[in-house]
Formats: structure tokens, sequence, C-alpha cells
């Protein structure tokens, strides 16, 4: 009986030894190196989570060898920077990742979960942000008078709606009427119709400041100067059919119920709507253009390495 089961407690110790080695044989392989970039390693393990996060962020697959590629160049990228004295700090990707968070609707903390759902580290997600703020800040730097967008480049851009190719400058107050968070919606009701009748009141941006600062649970904040290339266009239409010294209808937001009071409105010759969209392109293609030629330099001065 005993002999019996020894052999049992030694064939069972040999089998998990056997599944301990092999767990391990998988891991290994998995971190192995499958290149190296200026003597810094990219594993197997880096290559599919990139291929995981593309999936997840772009919906579209890409092979392991796009993926390999994608991530030499974040190594240069990161590489080249640091040569130039740019480097972002922890504190620095951890802000922009927040920040990406925030534009999801959701915290930092919420967002590395859902990273994690479908298998990716969040560092592999801010490895990613580090590379392409880096390289941007690099390239905007070293570049910037041939990024430059001449005014020559521009003509015959605006639209034959006269409208349409006006610039205003906008000088404004915003507004709050504050909704504690939570309440219900007849308390949500009550204050929209308060804005309303004192909307109704205000003859101008003086009277506006007067009341507003006097009310509780109330405010109204500095002016600000925009311009009609500064805002999108359903406020901007709104701004051109508030009378000066009127405040826009109230909307519901997650502060409260806000409208903006109009302080002034004036034609200024700074970029039309159409003007900032056509610059803003004209810009976008010269920086990738510049981009893409930087990279493919920087790449023939690396050493690249790609292991089997």
């Amino acid at each position: 009986m005993i002999a019996t089961f020894l052999r049992y407690a030694r064939t069972a110790s040999l089998a998990a030894a056997l599944l301990a080695v092999s767990s391990f044989g998988s891991t290994v392989m998995a971190q192995s190196v499958a290149a190296m970039v200026n003597g810094e390693a990219i594993t197997n393990f880096d290559i599919e989570q990139r291929i995981k996060l593309t999936k997840l962020t772009t919906q579209k697959a890409v092979s392991r060898q796009e993926a390999l590629e994608e991530l030499i160049d974040d190594k240069l990228k990161v590489k080249e920077a640091k040569r130039y004295g740019l480097d972002m700090s922890s504190s620095d990707i951890d802000g922009a990742y927040g920040n990406m968070a925030s534009r999801m609707r959701m915290n930092p903390e919420q967002l590395s979960k859902t990273l994690e759902g479908h298998g990716i580290r969040p560092e592999t997600l801010k490895n990613r942000i580090k590379a392409d703020m880096t390289w941007g800040n690099l390239v905007r730097g070293r570049f910037q008078s041939n990024l430059l967008v001449p005014e020559k480049d521009l003509a015959g851009i605006e639209p034959s709606d006269t409208k349409e190719g006006e610039s205003f400058e906008y000088l404004v107050r915003p507004i709050v009427l504050i909704v504690p968070r939570g309440s219900p919606s007849s308390a949500i009701e009550a204050r929209r119709k308060e804005a309303e009748l004192l909307r109704s009141r205000i003859q101008s941006c003086d009277e506006a400041q007067s009341l507003f600062r006097s009310m509780r649970d109330a405010a109204i904040r500095d002016q600000l100067t925009k311009t009609s290339a500064d805002l999108p266009p359903a406020l901007r239409e709104l701004l051109d059919k508030t009378p000066v010294g009127k405040l826009t209808p109230p909307e519901v937001t997650k502060q409260g119920v806000e409208m903006v009071a109009l302080c002034s409105r004036k034609p200024t010759k700074a970029d039309t709507p159409a003007k900032r969209a056509a610059r803003e392109k004209i810009y976008n293609q010269k920086y990738e253009a510049k981009s893409k030629s930087y990279l493919q330099e920087v790449r023939k001065g690396a050493m690249i390495e790609i292991r089997k």
C-alpha cells in the first residue's frame, strides 16, 4: 500500500513538474526578445499587447509584423526626442491618460479596468501615449518654421455665402445656476424656469454681473474673448442671434443650468471658421509629411535587429 502510494506521489510530482516547466516555457516564449532597437528590447509579449490595443482602439486587426514595426518606431521616437532633451515625466503621461479617460466619460481606474478586461496592460497604452506626445513635441519644435501656413496658401477658400465668410470677436461671460448632483428633475426644472425669468430681465453684462454675484447658488465667470473660429457651429449661431447685453437660452448641464451673457460682438480679421479649418488641414498635411520623412531618416541611422 505504501509503495503504491509513493509511486502515485512520484507520478503526480512528475506531472506537476512537467506542467510547471511547460507553463514556464510558454511564459519565456511570450517574453522572449523579438527585436533589439538601439540596445532596447521588444518582446513577443509587447507585440501581442500592441495587436490587442490596436484592435480595441481601431476595430482593425494588424499583423504581427505591422505591430512590430509600430513598436520599433515608438522606440526610435522616444530615443530621438531624448537626444534633444525632450522627455515625458510619469505625471505628464498619467495626466494625458486621465484626459483620454475623461473624453471617454471614464476615470483612469475605469479605463484601466476596461483595458485589463481585454487582456491589455494600462502600461501598453501609456507607452503609446508617451511615444506620440514626445514625437509630436519634437517635430513641432524642430520644424516649426516649416509647418507654418502662409496666407497665400489660403487664398480662395472663403465660402461664397457672405455671412459664412465673416468672422466676429465675442466678449462673453458664462453664467451657471448651480443644481446639486442627484437633485430630482423637478428641482432642475424649477431652476431652468428661474433662469428664463432672469434672462428676460437682463439688459447688459453689468446688470448680469451685479445680479448673479449677489445670488446664492449662482456664479458668473470672468469675461472671455472668443472668435468665430474658436466656437462650435451651434454656439456660434446662437451668439449671432443673441442681442448684445442679453443672455443665451438656458441649457441644463452637469453643473446646473448654464447661460452665456453676450457683452459685445464685433467684426474681426481673425480666421473665419472656414479659413481656420483650411489652415489646420494644410498644417496637418505638412506635419504628417515632415514626421514621415524625419522618422525614415532616424530609422536609417538606427541599430535594428529582428530576431526570428
